[in-house]
């Protein structure tokens, strides 16, 4: 829960982040790698007086999560090259005056193939679906059930290994938001803020975690894309605080 004061702090973290994602949008194209993306990630976040929050968190040891193809999520930036095709979803959290902005964005790579750029795209009406529901006295779990039809509708599916989450001066915090159908109990209230997440797969909804502890990838080597935005709920509605 928000007053002002801490508001306006909310969105100067939110607005850094935004920003920092777009910068590192730009850098996606054939043989950049992902470490690469992470340097410059850091350096930009480090130059705006702020840290980059995912760096030391349980233990992650770069500064931005990107996620390539069938990685779901929290993929650690690496050596590897991205390639012409490739989806790759940038997931960048910045802590600045005490609070975190937490955002992220799949972008595409190159020449990438029209089933692809389809997942990419409903991926983010699920999104920006779920954020239309969003206001003072609304039900949490409607998010899941706009998440749910909307990926279904065009035959894809809502992986539920992982959520959305509250945000703020703790990175990751209650409310918890599902983005699949379910029963769960709470309705939003004016001044909270939090993060609405859905991870879309073309494929397999199940995730296997490989042995760093963090990579999540689709059972199946399906291809999954993913958006988030950190929102402020209101009396009518809800404020994007990570819209660029």
């Amino acid at each position: 829960m928000h007053d002002n004061e801490s508001i306006v702090h909310m969105r100067a973290a939110c607005e850094l982040a935004a920003r920092v994602l777009d910068y590192a949008g730009t850098l996606v194209k054939p043989s950049v790698t992902t470490d690469e993306i992470d340097k410059a990630v850091h350096k930009m976040i480090i130059d705006a007086g702020a840290y980059p929050s995912p760096l030391g968190y349980g233990g992650f040891p770069k500064s931005v999560c990107t996620s390539v193809n069938e990685c779901m999520c929290h993929g650690i930036p690496d050596s590897r090259e991205l390639q012409d095709g490739d989806i790759i979803n940038i997931d960048v959290t910045v802590y600045l005056n005490g609070y975190h902005g937490d955002t992220s964005k799949t972008f595409l790579c190159g020449d990438v193939d029209e089933a692809s750029k389809q997942l990419v795209k409903v991926t983010e009406e699920c999104l920006l679906r779920a954020i239309s529901t969003c206001k003072h006295g609304t039900s949490f779990k409607k998010i899941g059930r706009r998440i749910s039809e909307h990926a279904e509708r065009n035959g894809f599916g809502v992986v539920e290994c992982f959520v959305g989450h509250g945000v703020g001066r703790v990175f990751h915090s209650e409310p918890i938001i599902y983005h699949q159908r379910n029963n769960r109990p709470g309705q939003m209230i004016e001044g909270q803020t939090f993060t609405i997440e859905p991870i879309i797969s073309m494929g397999s909804i199940d995730c296997d975690m490989w042995d760093d502890g963090w990579t999540a990838v689709t059972t199946d080597g399906s291809l999954a894309a993913q958006f988030e935005h950190t929102i402020l709920i209101t009396r009518t509605g809800a404020e994007i605080l990570t819209k660029c």
